[in-house]
């Protein structure tokens, strides 16, 4: 089962996807932390502490992940395992802002006379490959990702195309889950 539980910061959607991912856990399935925020700071590092606070005794196995997740999901693959993913905005920023894009010449290189390669795109198609890798893995994952889109504010460019790339990813994370749950204030709504 995939399911992608989202919502706006300090909704409460990391507490209800904690808390799904255990209720559908079994005693013999291993349950994993896929963590991928990156800390940059000091206060992103008491984050990162406050968040494996709260994981404290719930049975989960953290690996930090900050990008390229589809080279966890072999190993997890041959494991009985269910998985969290926390969050999807994370992994975004991670892979399209990284030095690997950057400084990569390989989103220069023309693909035909027409069409060159868009960091934008590459990246997009790499998350999604690598959550369907991911997704046929494990027994159960669920994905948390944040709702960036409705505060009504045009960034630069760089920002709103990951606020595009976002989206996109979303959109095709509700399309094959089975289920979606929207969390608001701490109140979940399912939509799918």
């Amino acid at each position: 089962m995939m399911i992608l539980v989202y919502g706006g910061s300090g909704s409460g959607k990391s507490a209800f996807a904690e808390k799904k991912i255990t209720e559908l856990n079994e005693s013999d399935v291993l349950l994993y932390y896929l963590a991928t925020m990156q800390a940059y700071d000091a206060e992103d590092e008491e984050r990162v502490k406050r968040h494996r606070k709260q994981r404290d005794g719930k049975g989960f196995t953290t690996i930090e992940q900050p990008k390229d997740i589809g080279s966890r999901a072999l190993e997890l693959k041959e494991e009985k395992s269910d998985v969290l993913l926390e969050c999807m905005s994370n992994l975004v920023a991670n892979e399209m802002f990284s030095e690997e894009i950057r400084d990569s010449s390989i989103y220069d290189k023309t693909v035909s006379e027409e069409k060159s390669f868009d960091k934008y795109d590459v990246v997009f198609n790499k998350i999604k490959d690598e959550i369907i890798k991911l997704k046929d893995s494990c027994n159960n994952l669920i994905i948390v990702s944040n709702n960036v889109f409705e505060d009504g504010s045009i960034y630069d460019d760089e920002t709103m195309k990951y606020i595009k790339t976002l989206g996109a990813i979303n959109v095709f994370l509700a399309e094959i889950s089975d289920e979606v749950w929207e969390v608001v204030a701490g109140i979940t709504v399912r939509i799918k």
